[in-house]
Formats: structure tokens, sequence, C-alpha cells
């Protein structure tokens, strides 16, 4: 996350599902913040299309023992907000959504307006089903950070494929070009050709 001292950031990117298509690869794909790729989805372009709502996983041996001391450390004391930002990464690891949601949610209350965290959030919110919310911190996650890349680019993606929003997704996107014009995908593909085959598919496009 980058927010807390124990926390590891790579600025990763996060599948649910991919398919070959780029489109379809693109509705799937969320920028995170997270430290770790442990999600047991191949990063590989494959299968069907990915659903707003992922069934939630198991939890390992090493994720439970982890979860376990880090409850009891927020138990003993609530306010250790390197604690809660902690328990919500290893939620996220397991896919427990709303566990995650609970752990980032405090975490904000003690240490407001972290764009890593926000972003963390938001995608637990969009993995669990509710894209308004998820779309509302990704949204405060830019104002905290303008210049916020996944945030903004989780922006789009919500924007495109959980609420239909085309424009809304292209504008975005172009903004994120304005902070980083050689802005990539995780495919490898630039934002810009992104940008171009969302426009394709507006109203009117192409007549």
């Amino acid at each position: 996350m980058g927010t807390a001292s124990n926390s590891v950031t790579k600025q990763t990117l996060y599948i649910v599902a991919g398919i070959a298509a780029v489109v379809g690869f693109m509705a799937g794909v969320v920028f995170s913040s997270l430290q770790t790729e442990s999600y047991p989805v191949a990063q590989n372009n494959r299968g069907p299309a990915p659903q707003a709502t992922v069934q939630q996983g198991g939890v390992t041996p090493q994720q439970a023992s982890q979860i376990l001391a880090l409850e009891q450390r927020v138990s003993t004391n609530p306010a250790d907000a390197n604690a809660w930002v902690q328990l919500g990464n290893t939620y996220f690891d397991a896919s427990r959504f709303d566990k995650a949601i609970r752990a980032y949610t405090k975490y904000n209350e003690l240490q407001p307006g972290n764009a890593n965290v926000l972003t963390d959030l938001g995608v637990m919110y969009r993995r669990s089903g509710d894209p308004q919310q998820a779309l509302a911190n990704f949204e405060s996650a830019i104002m905290a950070d303008p210049r916020h890349e996944q945030s903004r680019f989780n922006k789009g993606i919500v924007l495109m494929y959980d609420l239909g929003d085309i424009q809304g997704a292209v504008t975005t996107w172009q903004e994120l070009l304005t902070i980083n014009p050689g802005a990539i995908a995780g495919n490898g593909t630039p934002i810009s050709e992104i940008i171009a085959d969302a426009k394709s598919k507006l109203p009117g496009a192409g007549q």
C-alpha cells in the first residue's frame, strides 16, 4: 500500500479474469496499490468475460495466522492504523471482500485521504458487486492525489463496464493521459488505444 511502515508498494495490476480481446481484458482489470499478486486467476487473457462480483476465496494457513494476529492487535488497540491497513491487505489477498472493506474503512477513519488505501477499498467494493461505492472511493482517491493514476484508470473501468458510461470513461482516461501520456495497461496496451476503442463504441461512432 505504501501507506504504513510495514506495507510494500508495487503499484500492480489485478486481473479478475482475462480474455483475448483487449476490451474484454480491460473489463476485468483494476489497478491496485496492494503489495502481492495472490489471486487464483492467471494474468493470461483467457477465459470467460469477467463479472463485477467475484466469488470470495478461501484463506491459507499463513493468512489465517496473519489475520488472527492482526485482529488481536486491532482489538487491543483500535487506533492502530498500521494494523488496520495490514489486516485489509491480508483480507484483500484472501478475497474476503467484506472484511477487507471493514478494515480499510477503519483505517480511513484514522488516517483519511490516502489515495492508495482508497483505491484498494474501491477495488474491494467493485469485487463485492457495488460499483457505485467503488466509484466513490476512486473519486475520493483522485481528490486526495490528483496525479494518482490507478484510481483514474479504475474509475474509467467502472464507468464503462459497470455503469455503461462510455463517454465518462473516455473523459477519465483522457485525464489520465494528461498526467502520464505514456500510460499503458497491464497487457502493454497504451491507454490511448483503449480510449480509441471506447470511442468506437459511442453512439454514432463510425457514421
